[in-house]
């Protein structure tokens, strides 16, 4: 059989060879592979139709569905590259993601007439860009303009669609991510770098058809594209996680139960909930064979938990940012943690991916040294969209080019790291996350690490704001107590200046039920960072200013 070139083809190969096997499932709702490569035709054929060429942008306003990964299927079978929208983005934010990718057509559906319609009174949405609804035809009542095409326009047109244009190095997707100015960056995603991590994490992880496996984050985000094509490249079964689950953790763990997922991957923060609450019993979850994390620090005090009461499964680690496809490093962890403090490297390259640390001179440190962590391989995006400014600063000439990939460049992580003497590497977290204090260096990250070693805290986070004190700036956490615990500052501050200098104490904390997230379920340390500034208790205007707030 020929090596898969773009993204679709493991969908129209499954559906040639096993058309009834199951596709996709959200809560009462399943799709066969047959069903999904005949619907993700018929809509191909209709953007065709509508004018949509090769290249072309196509954006998505669709719920996490069935019905949007049919549609999303269909656009690169359009020829056409996915600007994936979360719906539950500020219209502002749309907006700039809009005017950034010009798309050609806009496809909705799924409850979404109603923030389409506000896209389209603002402005946000450009008059040029007509609209396909794939979504029920009573909700789109009084939508001005009307609709190019709609759900039954899509069941009318064949369900064949002409070959493919698009080469295997073209973009498949954009997806937007947060910029430091506000903007948001949008990294373009070849269809090689995701068919060169899929094949290696299907092979890796032992993928089998017919496996259940967990789509946990939502569409425009790229931790999705292995839930998606991980399933379809092996032929396995897509349990898509209902959002309204992610803040209910006797919920969230009911479905894995009741859905027998083999496979889990989402961000840790979640996996840190569901410990906190400690609803997981011993054995539990017992079709489960493997847990992935990806995106952000596991606490290991959370990992230990999971894993002294799933010793059957298999525990993962993945890092990678989204400019570098999915992941870039993994680490099967071994055993259980014996100590809360311990740290979990974020292991060695994927095959076809180096990581390097540098000084700031780009030059290789000494193991056990920190500096900045770079990516060069399979992975690396082409670039930001349209911003080469932004992707001039991020993606650089190689310095140790004879271990790069062809072309010469590395990816500037932002992320200090130091590597072991068995060829392990280990994050220390964000390079703008070390702040100087009283003299003293202090990551961030260690202070978080050791609160969370208390054992008295069920997710936290720990940030700096500027003050016009001799100190220049003062540690911050909010946390939310382990439940049954209703552990206060004073315990936690007695607690943790066992394990801290003074200097490295948090001088200000914030007792909350729950701690904001993004929209990837990560937690949003700008919104915990603004809500110390906003008591303005010890930030001055002039130190607002400072810290951009």
């Amino acid at each position: 059989m020929t090596a898969v070139r773009l993204l679709p083809e493991w969908v129209t190969r499954r559906a040639e060879t096993r058309p009834d096997d199951v596709a996709v499932v959200l809560r009462d709702e399943t799709v066969t592979y047959g069903g999904l490569e005949e619907r993700s035709n018929r809509i191909a054929g209709l953007l065709r139709e509508a004018g949509c060429r090769y290249g072309d942008r196509v954006a998505m306003l669709v719920p996490k569905s069935p019905a949007a990964l049919a549609a999303m299927l269909g656009v690169y079978k359009a020829d056409a590259i996915l600007v994936p929208l979360d719906d539950a983005s500020p219209a502002a934010r749309l907006e700039r993601i809009l005017r950034s990718s010009q798309p050609r057509f806009v496809l909705a559906g799924g409850g979404t007439a109603e923030r389409l319609g506000e896209l389209r009174r603002t402005g946000a949405l450009p008059a040029e860009a007509p609209v396909g609804w794939i979504g029920a035809d009573d909700e789109i009542a009084g939508l001005e303009p009307a609709p190019e095409f709609t759900a039954a326009d899509v069941d009318r047109q064949p369900a064949t669609v002409p070959p493919m244009r698009a080469s295997t190095d073209d973009p498949a997707h954009v997806f937007f991510t947060s910029g430091s100015t506000g903007d948001p960056k949008g990294v373009a995603v070849r269809h090689s770098s995701v068919v060169h991590f899929v094949e290696w994490g299907v092979r890796h992880f032992g993928i089998a058809p017919g496996e259940r496996l967990s789509g946990h984050s939502p569409l425009p985000f790229d931790l999705s594209t292995f839930d998606v094509f991980g399933a379809f490249a092996a032929g396995a079964e897509l349990h898509l996680v209902p959002p309204e689950l992610n803040l209910l953790p006797h919920r969230l763990l009911g479905f894995m139960r009741e859905t027998e997922l083999t496979q889990w991957l989402s961000v840790p923060s979640v996996l840190a909930y569901i410990a906190g609450f400690d609803v997981l019993e011993k054995g539990d979850l017992p079709a489960l064979r493997r847990l992935l994390w990806c995106g952000e620090a596991f606490p290991t005090p959370a990992l230990i938990y999971w894993m002294e009461r799933l010793p059957h499964v298999a525990f993962t680690n993945l890092y990678g940012p989204t400019e570098t496809t999915v992941a870039s490093s993994y680490y099967d962890v071994p055993e259980c943690p014996h100590d809360e403090r311990q740290a979990v490297p974020i292991g060695r390259p994927c095959p076809g991916e180096g990581l390097s640390v540098l000084d700031r001179d780009l030059r290789p440190v000494a193991p056990g040294e920190a500096g900045e962590l770079f990516i060069r391989g399979a992975g690396l995006s082409p670039g930001y969209w349209r911003d080469p400014r932004r992707t001039a600063a991020a993606f650089l000439p190689d310095p140790e080019p004879a271990s790069g990939e062809p072309g010469g460049r590395v990816y500037r992580t932002g992320d200090l790291a130091w590597v072991d003497d068995d060829g392990l590497f280990y994050l220390l977290g964000r390079a703008d996350s070390q702040i100087k204090s009283r003299g003293y260096r202090i990551e961030l990250g260690e202070v978080e690490t050791a609160v969370a070693a208390t054992g008295l805290t069920q997710e936290a986070v720990v940030t700096a704001i500027p003050t016009e004190g001799f100190e220049g700036w003062s540690l911050c956490c909010a946390f939310v107590p382990t439940a049954g615990r209703g552990a206060g500052p004073a315990e936690l501050r007695r607690e943790l200046a066992r394990r801290l200098p003074a200097y490295m104490m948090p001088a200000r904390w914030l007792a909350s039920d729950h701690l904001p997230r993004n929209a990837n379920g990560k937690l949003d340390r700008k919104r915990v960072k603004e809500t110390f500034l906003d008591q303005g208790e010890t930030a001055a205007p002039a130190a607002r200013r400072a810290a951009g707030g």
